[in-house]
């Protein structure tokens, strides 16, 4: 790590003596002493009818035909027919049951209490060893005037618990779309997590086939299985293999991802998804006297959950993956695949949803995380961890259409159907009222191009995150090893925040335009997360400063650009403590500012990681008075260049060569050996150095002329390092020469702001 703070430093080695230079960089308040992305162009500027409609249920309301109720024969054999055959995680331990023996009476209303389905759920369970009162409900409709119909299959579970949210009871649906006329299905649409998630969804499924739901361990999460595989999810379709989506939802992205647009089953993808134990009133929920049939052992296995967020300091790459447990079936049906496939098969009883539209509530008071979270975060999803509605109270109870998310199913439906509303109107009515966020989370490693230390790359996320945006009281699961989709974004400013167990969290500020449905978070829509362990922080605060900050972007050597974020005078941002950054700030007047961060480079006072400054590990890397203009940008080249100067000269030495005349005579390293030619390029890099402190001290003293007449020359010196960097190739270790080329291409683009700035 390069260490500006004083202004008499002397860059030692190459001839530059500061004390004399009248250069004084300590005011710009860079402190040093706690101091690729493989761009998968994932994502874009997107645009296209249809687009809003991510995920349903969100926004204005399609003009759909109204619907009415199925005669009760018809309802009946529709629900006999489409029963599906649910599949279970192995670690499960709350499936389908009845909620009406847990009701009781509030205020003349009658409702489910919590506490009271929650401890007598495991009751019966204990005392059973069986699943207590397996049960899925239906309920059916028919679109007006329309041979279209639909019979819904509702799951109720006594409680829910997932990584991003957890509360008192949960509903979980299943849509089967049917054309009365000719008995075929068209469509299945299985609920997901919430409304800013898009639904898993299938069109035109085999009508002999009995509908399979692969549901999430904990949060019940509904993923279809269609194809030969019946418990494993196949987002894509290969080696023979239907996929069990057929979602594209926005083409744009479905190009750009080259997957479809849908929850799925992370577990059954590949990627680690780690519980958290619910807390009540400061304790574990399983602590509570009202539930003193609950136990630790009553939740999802232990193996799988997280106890304290401060010990994970990498993401965990040790929990199991999803395993199938228990089927449920039809009790009227047998289901040989499923008994083939499952441990055990249990048949569940059908009952009409009608028989509990009594129940006006499902309650329970609000539950918190066991473990400190950002304030943000436990502010965010706390309307998403108490309860959950009364479905026939929901307008997708009598209108099932609005929870078709993917666009082209929409659009398919209503090319059809004339009861449902044309999904191009659709589109273009929910454009002017939603707008959707999506990126990519991955994460930041180091990579083998770079010195030891000094540059990263990205790869998948081995584990799935959550999304927070500051209007929405949702967490977003990400899916698909880090896809995030967030809908239903309203215009304007919004906060949006990452976290990941065992990672740092990323937080940025982006803005959400009326006339672009679909905005992409992070750097070309990609969010690269730090590992707690190796996580560093870089703050930066005008409040000491003469500039009004407006923007802070961070860019690593080797991964490019990593974060770009709106600030208001302030930021702080997780940076990978074995990466080699730029940072670059602007001000309200459009100025540009830069400093190096490296905390890598020989001669930092440590590169082995740390924590986010709380007096457990390493200080954060604060930038307090930072400017912007000439001077800045300048001494960020004279930075840079020194920096890498002193690893040439050290890799010179450790190779037995010195820094005196060449072997041919050459004071200039240009002819000779590897180890002339590295010294050549010493020499190069700290001419560039004395060439940009005297561009930055012109600067400082107002001269606007000598200014660029110093730039002039740093663009001549930085050249001339491209030149002897390709003679000194072989006599440099890779990373390092990998390295060089970096820095030279950035120093280059440094000093052409500092051409074209405005400011001095």
């Amino acid at each position: 790590m390069t260490d500006r703070t004083d202004s008499g430093a002397d860059r030692s080695g190459s001839g530059v003596d500061r004390s004399g230079s009248g250069v004084d960089r300590s005011g710009s308040g860079v402190d040093r002493s706690g101091s690729g992305v493989d761009r998968r162009t994932v994502l874009g500027a997107l645009a296209g009818a249809g687009s809003a409609a991510v995920a349903g249920c969100s926004g204005s309301d399609p003009d759909d035909a109204a619907t009415g109720a199925l005669d009760s024969d018809t309802l009946d054999d529709l629900a006999a027919r489409f029963a599906p055959t649910l599949y279970f995680d192995a670690a499960e331990p709350w499936f389908p049951t009845d909620p009406r023996p847990y009701t009781v009476e509030e205020d003349g209303e009658t409702v489910v209490d919590g506490f009271a389905a929650f401890d007598g759920y495991h009751e019966r369970y204990d005392e059973s060893a069986e699943p207590p009162a397996p049960t899925v409900f239906y309920n059916g409709v028919r679109y007006e005037d329309s041979p279209l119909a639909v019979v819904q299959f509702w799951m109720y579970s006594a409680f829910d618990q997932f990584t991003a949210n957890f509360h008192w009871h949960d509903w979980e649906v299943l849509h089967i779309f049917v054309d009365l006329d000719s008995g075929d299905p068209q469509l299945y649409v299985a609920s997901s997590h919430s409304r800013s998630v898009p639904n898993n969804e299938f069109l035109d499924p085999n009508p002999d086939a009995v509908p399979r739901i692969l549901t999430e361990l904990g949060s019940h999460s509904s993923t279809l299985s269609v194809n030969e595989n019946p418990d494993q999810f196949q987002r894509v379709g290969e080696e023979g293999l239907l996929a069990d989506i057929t979602n594209t939802t926005i083409d744009t992205v479905e190009d750009l991802l080259g997957i479809p647009i849908a929850y799925g089953l992370p577990r059954d993808e590949g990627t680690r998804l780690p519980f958290v134990v619910p807390e009540y009133e400061g304790a574990p929920i399983y602590e509570h006297p009202d539930l003193p049939s609950v136990t630790a052992e009553s939740l999802v296995d232990g193996a799988l959950a997280i106890r304290s967020l401060d010990a994970l300091r990498s993401p965990p790459t040790d929990l199991p993956l999803r395993e199938t447990g228990i089927a449920f079936r039809h009790a009227d049906r047998e289901d040989s695949v499923a008994a083939e496939t499952a441990e055990e098969v249990i048949g569940y009883d059908l009952v009409e949803t009608a028989e509990l539209e009594d129940i006006s509530a499902f309650t329970g008071p609000q539950l918190s995380f066991e473990f400190a979270v950002p304030e943000a975060v436990e502010d965010a999803v706390a309307g998403h961890i108490t309860t959950t509605g009364v479905p026939w109270e929901q307008p997708r109870y009598e209108n099932p259409a609005l929870d078709v998310s993917a666009g082209n199913h929409r659009s398919e439906l209503a090319a059809r159907y004339d009861a449902i509303a044309a999904g191009e109107s659709f589109g273009e009515a929910a454009t002017d009222e939603i707008d959707a966020v999506v990126a990519r989370v991955t994460r930041a490693t180091e990579t083998d191009d770079a010195p030891d230390g000094e540059g990263l790359t990205t790869t998948a996320a081995v584990t799935e995150s959550f999304v927070l945006i500051q209007s929405d009281p949702e967490a977003v699961p990400t899916f698909a090893g880090g896809v995030a989709v967030a809908n239903g974004v309203p215009e304007g400013d919004h906060r949006l925040t990452v976290n990941g167990a065992g990672q740092a969290p990323h937080s940025e500020t982006l803005t959400v335009a009326a006339d672009v449905p679909v905005t992409t978070a992070g750097v070309d829509g990609e969010i690269p997360l730090v590992a707690r362990e190796n996580a560093r922080k870089v703050a930066v605060d005008d409040a000491d400063s003469d500039v009004d900050l407006t923007r802070n972007a961070i860019e690593d050597d080797f991964a490019g650009r990593i974060y770009d974020s709106a600030v208001d005078g302030s930021d702080a941002v997780y940076v990978h403590a074995g990466g080699a950054y730029t940072t670059e700030v602007r001000d309200a007047d459009g100025e540009i500012g830069a400093y190096r961060v490296n905390p890598g480079a020989p001669g930092s006072d440590d590169g082995d990681g740390g924590d986010d400054g709380d007096g457990e590990g390493n200080a954060p890397i604060r930038i307090d008075r930072p400017e912007t203009g000439a001077a800045s940008l300048a001494g960020f080249v004279a930075d840079v260049a020194e920096e890498t100067r002193a690893e040439v000269a050290a890799a010179a030495a450790e190779s037995g060569g010195d820094s005196d005349d060449d072997d041919n005579g050459g004071p200039d390293g240009s002819g000779g050996g590897p180890s002339n030619a590295v010294n050549g390029l010493e020499r190069a890099l700290a001419a560039a150095v004395e060439a940009a402190e005297r561009a930055e001290e012109r600067a400082r003293e107002g001269d606007r002329g000598g200014t660029d007449r110093q730039l002039e020359t740093v663009l001549d010196r930085i050249a001339r390092i491209g030149e002897r960097l390709a003679a000194a190739r072989a006599g440099l270790p890779p990373g390092l020469a990998n390295a060089t080329g970096k820095r030279v291409e950035q120093a280059t683009r440094r000093v052409e702001q500092a051409q074209n700035a405005g400011k001095l």
